[in-house]
């Protein structure tokens, strides 16, 4: 796969809904894009706050876009003392919560967000979405 497709859209984000309503029993927010950081899909749950829809679609855009989940992402800024604005991009989000998707040889398909449930849930959930997708066990 080169980019992810709507199908495979589809797919995380049924995957990542099930989730949060199998272990947390909230609603979230989930948004998948290209490699190139454009929206190919999005849902958003009865009740998910409002907020979590760009929050969602910011951080599946930061992971396409740096290549590399958000949460490394604030690790990053954090131990080189810099800010997310320092790379030029406003749409760029060091929030926890959004995962790169690569393929199985490594290339960069997609980025996926969640926004909705604490941080760490978010991340819980996209870093296994991730999993599937370098697996090709979509």
């Amino acid at each position: 796969m080169n980019n992810i497709d709507r199908a495979a859209a589809d797919t995380l984000i049924a995957r990542a809904i099930g989730q949060a309503v199998a272990d947390y029993e909230r609603p979230i927010c989930v948004a998948v894009v290209d490699g190139t950081g454009h929206l190919v899909g999005f849902s958003r749950m009865d009740g998910a706050p409002l907020r979590s829809i760009q929050i969602a679609i910011g951080k599946a855009y930061s992971a396409a876009r740096l290549g590399v989940h958000t949460d490394a992402f604030l690790e990053r800024l954090h131990r080189e003392q810099v800010t997310a604005r320092d790379f030029c991009d406003e749409k760029i989000t060091s929030l926890p919560g959004g995962a790169v998707l690569k393929s199985g040889d490594g290339a960069v398909i997609g980025g996926v967000g969640v926004s909705g449930l604490k941080s760490e849930e978010d991340q819980a959930i996209v870093h296994g979405l991730a999993d599937l997708v370098g697996r090709d066990a979509l």
